[in-house]
């Protein structure tokens, strides 16, 4: 189903398409391939819509710093200094993140409106980002998919091609609130990640991978969210060419679970200490499965190089379910 979601100031429609499989109900919008709700039952079969959003466009607009559900690129997270060598040329990329460039830029992928194409079980969305946006070399043909699964899990594939040698990292950026208000601090998390990028100034990696065994940052065991994570999680399975499940949160007061597969090599866990108004601090964890920060300038991390005739593919599924245990 779609409708009529709003109206861009220069008069581009902006369109909402609605999936619902398996007790699963996902709204999408054409403007910046948003998930806007995510709406699923607690133990108890009372549904909440378990991600953050907006009811109307002029909230995406007038927040737009927090990417809330945006469909992130062309560069997913930081590029240090808003730079990045390529074959030997210096490309120069939009910085909006102090001096580095962060989610493609001032007007990334999240700023634009797609086209959607209904697909079985969900819809197709594509644009083509030109040479030269954001400062990003190559003509980018980009598609995203999103269907739900007989079991209501939301898959979210990404294709692209280009003409010339580029860089890509694409990602969904929603934050998870699996209670459907209040804030994430009950929230339990486990991710198969034995090492994490540490962080400099700009959230910039400092040093290679480190351990997590005994930092705050260990999450092997389930275990408390918390606070003040801002992070790259080095996924023990690397990249492959199938989603396997690497991250499961879990809200013990509604009894709902989240797990995420994904093809990624990594998993960026913020816990949205700084979200700003509407929201209070806290109030989503975003899960954001990704190559690593700043990889173009980092050659030993798994390289997000594309070039001519090659396909870019990446793909990430959201199961939901539920489990026993005390209500609230």
């Amino acid at each position: 189903m779609t409708e009529l979601f709003g109206t861009l100031s220069d008069g581009t429609p902006v369109h909402r398409w609605t999936l619902e499989r398996g007790g699963v109900r996902v709204r999408v919008l054409s403007y910046g391939g948003i998930v806007q709700s995510v709406e699923i039952p607690d133990r108890d079969g009372r549904r909440a819509d378990v991600v953050l959003g907006f009811a109307g466009l002029d909230g995406y607009l007038e927040h737009p710093g927090p990417y809330f559900g945006a469909l992130v690129g062309r560069y997913a997270n930081r590029i240090a200094g808003g730079r990045f060598a390529l074959d030997g040329r210096t490309h120069t990329l939009a910085r909006n993140d102090g001096d580095n460039s962060l989610h493609g830029g001032e007007r990334g992928f999240d700023k634009h409106v797609w086209e959607v194409t209904p697909v079985a079980h969900g819809v197709r969305l594509s644009r083509v980002s030109p040479h030269g946006e954001g400062g990003f070399p190559g003509r980018l043909e980009v598609t995203a998919t999103y269907t739900l699964d007989e079991a209501g899990a939301l898959r979210i594939a990404y294709e692209a091609v280009t003409d010339a040698p580029t860089v890509v990292n694409l990602t969904n950026h929603s934050y998870w609130n699996l209670s459907g208000s209040g804030d994430t601090a009950g929230h339990v998390l486990r991710l198969a990640a034995s090492r994490y990028t540490p962080v400099g100034a700009g959230l910039i990696p400092a040093g290679g991978p480190r351990e997590v065994a005994g930092t705050r940052f260990d999450f092997r065991r389930p275990r408390a969210a918390g606070a003040g994570i801002d992070h790259n999680f080095v996924l023990d399975k690397g990249v492959t060419k199938a989603p396997e499940e690497v991250a499961e949160l879990h809200d013990p007061a509604s009894g709902r679970v989240l797990t995420v597969a994904t093809t990624e090599p990594g998993v960026q866990v913020y816990t949205a200490d700084h979200l700003g108004a509407p929201f209070a601090p806290g109030a989503g964890i975003a899960l954001e499965t990704q190559h690593f920060p700043d990889s173009p300038n980092r050659p030993e991390f798994p390289s997000t190089e594309l070039r001519p005739g090659e396909v870019y593919r990446s793909e990430t599924v959201y199961g939901f379910g539920v489990r026993a245990g005390a209500r609230a």
